[in-house]
């Protein structure tokens, strides 16, 4: 494809955009708290797009629709746990955790904040969780950088190693220069380009082939069952799906955009916003899939030559380069490019964000300067962005089975203790632990035996809970300064859900030259 291609000047003109984004990061960072948590000073409406872009990756686009064009309407059940999940994880987790990692040493990481709610000394509990999410986020990381690849390998003709690469610079360049407010300012743009584009792009398949109806028939003529809601589904099949939704509670990408909105406060007026932006995206998904289907099982000709037939991941893909003008389509599948660099910089930032504030700061001998830290977090980004390419250089690697790994890794080792220190003021630090080990290995294990067909986050969450609940209750209870810490956030949480307080950080920080 020629560089002078109009979707070739599109995706140019959008990472040129993102860079500019970047460097306005760069100029607003001045110390280690701006870098990796933009100094707990973003609005409701970054913090709900920036949670939302964050949370859906590639994945959205690619994994998704993939899913319900191979194997029909049954797929949907993944989007109705992601909605739930996601609703609850507002409700739940948002406010709760904005006013307790500020009561507890105003925390920049979950690492950090889990460390101060137990009164860590041993700074054993910091490691383990920094360990863990290394382990999984390398993994969610390798996920995006497939689907970058596979953007730049289908769209311009390139080798899966190559396209893999420049997908990959592309997100570095902008986290590296400009740090958390970089990636949350570029996940708003990115996520109201998602939007347009999940909801423009069924419209469009509906428009030409008549009606929905018109669909449903063409689909049903070639595949009878997918139409069905359950299809070929055994009852543990549709359990496993709605499970993704316990997975939220864990994300550590997702569970910092909470800690970082400017109060408490705002996090309603978030969650309103967020919801309704997720939920219009999965209908657009699964419509993308769906109607999708319908369009290519009229035109297996054109299934075979747009590739779809031999990976249906790149659906989107198809669609929009058969249906729109080229400036359209280069608009369009930009989407693509906003959802894998919105999540891939997240996560590149919260694995770097374990090592320098987690494991590096914490051991390291005497003073070190914030100019310094934030150069190590930059360090730290190149570092571990390196080794997600070359988990990710097998060209049969699937976005969809790299993110349900991580997820349930995720969802497992932490979900279950971020609601307990949020709830259960009897928590300990050896039942935390035994919670992160145990839901972690049971992912690993699950995962390599899938027994029952059963995905590997529902035991592992259970278990997970349970050992931290027994081994919580055996324990000696937490210590009075603990539960003072405690019971002091959720005073304040209530002062601020009773408007006495306006949940504003306490935690100014000084201005200094940027770095």
């Amino acid at each position: 494809m020629s560089l002078w291609n109009p979707t070739a000047v599109t995706f140019t003109v959008y990472l040129l955009l993102m860079l500019g984004i970047g460097w306005l990061g760069y100029r607003a960072t001045h110390n280690l708290s701006d870098y990796i948590l933009g100094g707990r000073r973003l609005g409701s409406f970054v913090t709900a797009l920036s949670a939302g872009a964050s949370d859906m990756s590639g994945w959205l686009l690619l994994g998704l629709p993939g899913a319900i064009y191979a194997g029909g309407l049954s797929g949907v059940w993944i989007a109705v746990g992601l909605a739930f999940g996601a609703w609850a994880n507002w409700h739940l987790v948002a406010a709760r955790l904005r006013v307790h990692t500020e009561q507890c040493g105003n925390a920049l990481t979950l690492p950090e904040y889990l460390t101060h709610r137990f009164g860590d000394g041993s700074h054993v509990l910091r490691i383990v969780t920094a360990l863990v999410i290394l382990i999984f986020f390398t993994i969610y990381c390798a996920s995006g950088v497939v689907a970058g690849a596979r953007l730049f390998e289908t769209m311009f003709g390139l080798d899966y190693r190559t396209a893999l690469w420049i997908g990959a610079l592309a997100t570095i360049a902008y986290v590296f220069i400009g740090g958390f407010l970089a990636v949350s300012w570029t996940d708003t743009v990115q996520a109201s380009l998602m939007f347009a584009a999940l909801v423009v792009t069924p419209i469009a398949v509906i428009a030409l082939d008549g009606s929905p109806a018109a669909a449903v028939a063409a689909v049903t003529a070639v595949h009878p069952t997918h139409t069905d809601w359950f299809g070929d589904l055994a009852p543990l099949g549709v359990i496993s799906m709605l499970a993704w939704g316990l997975g939220y509670f864990g994300q550590p990408h997702i569970l910092v955009r909470f800690m970082a909105t400017r109060s408490a406060a705002a996090i309603p007026k978030a969650r309103r916003i967020c919801m309704t932006w997720m939920v219009l995206c999965l209908v657009g998904a699964v419509a993308v899939g769906f109607f999708g289907l319908a369009f290519f099982s009229a035109r297996p000709d054109l299934a075979a030559s747009a590739g779809v037939a031999a990976n249906p991941e790149t659906i989107f893909i198809a669609l929009t380069t058969q249906l729109f003008a080229p400036w359209l389509a280069g608009i369009l599948l930009a989407a693509i490019l906003a959802a894998v660099m919105s999540t891939l910089s997240c996560q590149l930032l919260v694995c770097a964000s374990a090592l320098t504030e987690d494991l590096y700061k914490t051991f390291a001998p005497g003073h070190v300067s914030q100019r310094r830290l934030v150069w190590i977090g930059r360090a730290m980004v190149l570092a571990v962005a390196t080794v997600a390419v070359l988990l990710a250089l097998d060209p049969n690697s699937r976005v969809l089975g790299m993110v349900s790994y991580a997820w349930a890794g995720f969802g497992a080792a932490f979900g279950p203790l971020v609601l307990a220190t949020l709830l259960w003021p009897r928590v300990t630090r050896n039942g935390a632990l035994a919670g992160i080990v145990v839901g972690a290995a049971t992912v690993l294990i699950w995962k390599q035996f899938g027994w029952f067909d059963l995905y590997e986050i529902l035991p592992g969450f259970a278990l997970g809970g349970l050992a931290l609940i027994v081994v919580s209750r055996l324990d000696r209870a937490p210590s009075h300064e603990v539960v003072a810490r405690y019971e002091a956030a959720e005073q304040r949480l209530r002062d601020i859900q009773a408007g006495r307080d306006d949940g504003a950080t306490g935690d100014t920080p000084v201005a200094q030259p940027a770095p």
